[in-house]
């Protein structure tokens, strides 16, 4: 759980993370699980190759407390804009046609609170406009982003013709 009184700080990761990575991408998985959400994460998804591609484009961050940095809390990914997969959205529409970081791959430790949060606060470093997608299934994440404030804008289609509900969120 992050604390008021905890240090954290969010780094970009490193080949030497992958380990940690695949932890916590295993835990995300039996998360999706115990909630409900059967079907966002495979067993082949995401891919170890995914997780390279993300450390080598230097995409891939992990989420650190301070007093114990060997046990990483989350680790994400943030990419610059344009998602393809964000070209058509149905059902609604984005905010604005501005450039935006996308945030895929979110994943926890146990007992960890507040990862959301710390990850939006992050990312909002990097751009002034953030897009999100999730499986209909993921009701964790779609609560997380609803009380951090993103809009619901449409569905999207992944690559493989699944579909994933889309948020999007401007800083103030």
């Amino acid at each position: 759980m992050i604390k008021d009184n905890s240090k954290i700080i969010i780094r970009v990761a490193t080949e030497t993370d992958i380990g940690h990575i695949k932890t916590l991408i295993e835990e995300g998985k039996r998360k999706m699980i115990a909630s409900g959400n059967l079907h966002q994460w495979s067993a082949s998804h995401p891919s170890i190759e995914q997780l390279h591609q993300d450390i080598l484009n230097g995409n891939s961050y992990l989420v650190i407390d301070v007093a114990n940095p060997s046990s990483p809390l989350a680790t994400f990914a943030a990419i610059a804009s344009p998602e393809p997969t964000y070209t058509v959205i149905e059902e609604g529409q984005w905010l604005n046609d501005a450039s935006y970081y996308v945030i895929h791959r979110v994943a926890s430790a146990p007992n960890t609170h507040g990862i959301m949060r710390a990850i939006i606060n992050f990312v909002f470093t990097l751009t002034n406009n953030i897009r999100i997608d999730t499986h209909a299934d993921n009701i964790l994440m779609r609560s997380a982003l609803e009380q951090l404030g993103f809009t619901y804008c449409g569905i999207i289609y992944l690559e493989n013709g699944d579909t994933r509900v889309a948020y999007q969120k401007i800083k103030e």
